[in-house]
């Protein structure tokens, strides 16, 4: 369609178009690429159809069923100009909407009582105004929260802060674990150094390259670990993923779940102070230097360079820490051998559950909310006063709950510093 031809059809019916289209015209501008809006679209149309065009024809090219096309027409003639703007898709009316006879009453009801919660204005609601159909809690609730007379209660949440550090005065009381800095490898791959070294001796018991922090890749290096020097008493990391989860009860990951299972104790550097685990950190500087500059290809030949280096650092490097000596002159395996998760009983407590794989505990007909960390777990309930129950892992006191609110509610942290009782450092 040619200019000309657009300004005649659009003169009669909307004349303050013509101008824009003039302008171009006049001052010779040219567009590149045509704006196309739904105002514009509709503009056409109609005026297309009053120039006498059969509005089959129209629907098709604009790509329009017939039924639109009729609609966009009626509404044209009903409202002129006003008919090409969206209109509200806001319902007249709507069914559960409360009357806001209602909502000024619970609000009333809200402000002689500030301290009445949602449950006790809805009863109040009811034995006042006894014909009317009653909200339900949480649509009283919202109604409170709307006018802002609901004072939200701050979900209290774990802060890590690290626990009592310990010495070690034999191999295996102490081993430490943290991951290297990630690097990036010749195909362009990440690498994540697991490693583990023994306190005593600075030993380095494993140093796996591995694709991420995921927890399932750091159990398999533990459980090869294990399987091979044995259960050591306590191990010290960081409070990063996967030794520590910062949205979990206590700060706890199933990786450190695992290890209370296998009798092992926990330890944790505060946040921000890497010198507390000073000698491991010294170790990934070597390591570092050793096999990272340059790294190899990919994740199989960095695994050989880490694999020669353990065998340097542990027999063939003397250490000026211990006197020249060479780690593997002093480690010896751990006399606790691994023999898988032992089973855990609760004879002093009123029922023992298995926790779901979503975190919660199933008792007497109801939910409770645990942490997903304990999924697979098995956790001892005792009743400790009228209706208030006590939940216990291995020995731990771990927190209360009542059948009302369904959640467990922490106590004082019983993995932090009361369970390790060597001196700090």
């Amino acid at each position: 369609m040619n200019l000309e031809r657009f300004e005649r059809e659009f003169t009669g019916y909307t004349g303050h178009i013509l101008y824009s289209f003039l302008a171009y015209r006049v001052e010779g501008l040219a567009m590149p690429w045509k704006e196309c809006q739904k105002m514009d679209e509709k503009l056409r149309f109609v005026a297309r159809y009053l120039d006498g065009e059969k509005i089959a024809a129209l629907c098709r090219e604009f790509g329009i069923s017939r039924v639109t096309g009729h609609k966009i027409l009626d509404r044209y003639r009903e409202s002129g100009m006003e008919a090409f703007t969206d209109r509200s898709r806001r319902p007249y009316r709507m069914a559960n909407q409360l009357p806001f006879q209602v909502e000024k009453l619970i609000v009333q009801i809200k402000q002689q009582w500030p301290n009445w919660g949602a449950p006790k204005i809805r009863e109040r609601l009811i034995r006042q105004c006894p014909t009317v159909r009653a909200p339900a809690k949480s649509t009283v609730h919202a109604v409170l929260a709307r006018h802002g007379l609901v004072r939200s209660r701050k979900r209290r949440r774990f802060k890590a802060q690290g626990t009592a550090l310990g010495l070690a005065q034999a191999p295996n009381e102490l081993w430490c674990a943290d991951y290297k800095g990630e690097f990036l490898m010749g195909n362009k791959k990440y690498c994540y150094p697991l490693t583990v070294t023994d306190f005593n001796t600075r030993f380095l018991i494993g140093c796996e390259g591995l694709e991420s922090t995921r927890e399932q890749y750091a159990f398999t290096v533990f459980e090869r670990l294990f399987r091979e020097y044995g259960l050591p008493c306590r191990i010290r990391s960081d409070n990063g993923v996967p030794f520590a989860s910062a949205h979990a009860l206590y700060g706890l990951s199933r990786l450190a779940v695992w290890w209370l299972r296998l009798g092992i104790q926990i330890e944790r550097i505060r946040p921000g102070h890497p010198e507390q685990n000073g000698r491991h950190e010294r170790m990934h500087r070597t390591l570092k230097q050793a096999t990272t500059k340059p790294a190899a290809q990919n994740l199989l030949q960095q695994q050989a360079l880490f694999d020669a280096f353990v065998r340097e650092y542990n027999f063939e490097r003397p250490h000026q820490a211990l006197d020249m000596k060479r780690p593997g002159d002093l480690y010896q395996p751990s006399p606790r051998p691994y023999r898988g998760l032992p089973d855990v009983e609760y004879p002093m407590h009123d029922h023992t559950v298995t926790v779901s794989a979503c975190g919660r505990i199933c008792f007497a007909s109801k939910k409770i909310n645990l942490s997903h960390v304990f999924a697979g777990q098995k956790v001892g309930i005792r009743e400790e006063e009228d209706g208030i129950w006590q939940v216990s892992f291995m020995h731990y006191e771990i927190g209360y709950f009542d059948l009302d609110t369904r959640r467990v509610e922490p106590i004082d942290n019983p993995f932090g510093a009361r369970v390790l009782t060597m001196s700090s450092v």
